[in-house]
């Protein structure tokens, strides 16, 4: 009896575990070799930018009046300390992952681009 209350314990963990994606989805697989092979300095154009990655998140100007396009995408998940019974009181943590793609056009042509991808943790309580 006890193995088959334990095993439906673990079930219900697995299917609470918190997962949180939040941005533009088109970066979910992408890696800084997969953009390099779709975007070309000088070549490729805001609107194929557009076809490939969607909207942007935040647009902004340089002095020089170039245009920043700027995609996000975080993917976390709940960290097992926030299924610890009393110990979930006291706070709550996440981890994952942030992409980041900053795009910069001169005349509507890509001038610079740069990919990124970094550990995310976030923290609540007094896991702080």
């Amino acid at each position: 009896m006890k193995k088959y209350i334990m095993t439906g314990c673990v079930l219900i963990l697995l299917a609470l575990t918190g997962c949180a994606s939040s941005g533009n989805q088109s970066l979910k697989n992408e890696t800084s070799a997969t953009v390099q092979s779709k975007i070309t300095k000088g070549v490729t154009t805001k609107s194929q930018v557009r076809q490939l990655f969607g909207d942007p998140a935040k647009t902004s100007f340089t002095d020089a009046g170039n245009l920043i396009w700027e995609y996000d995408l975080a993917d976390v998940s709940s960290d097992a300390v926030n299924y610890i019974p009393i110990v979930n009181w006291f706070g709550s943590s996440a981890s994952g992952t942030k992409k980041q793609l900053i795009v910069m056009f001169k005349k509507d042509v890509v001038f610079q681009y740069s990919m990124s991808n970094s550990p995310v943790s976030i923290k609540t309580g007094l896991y702080k």
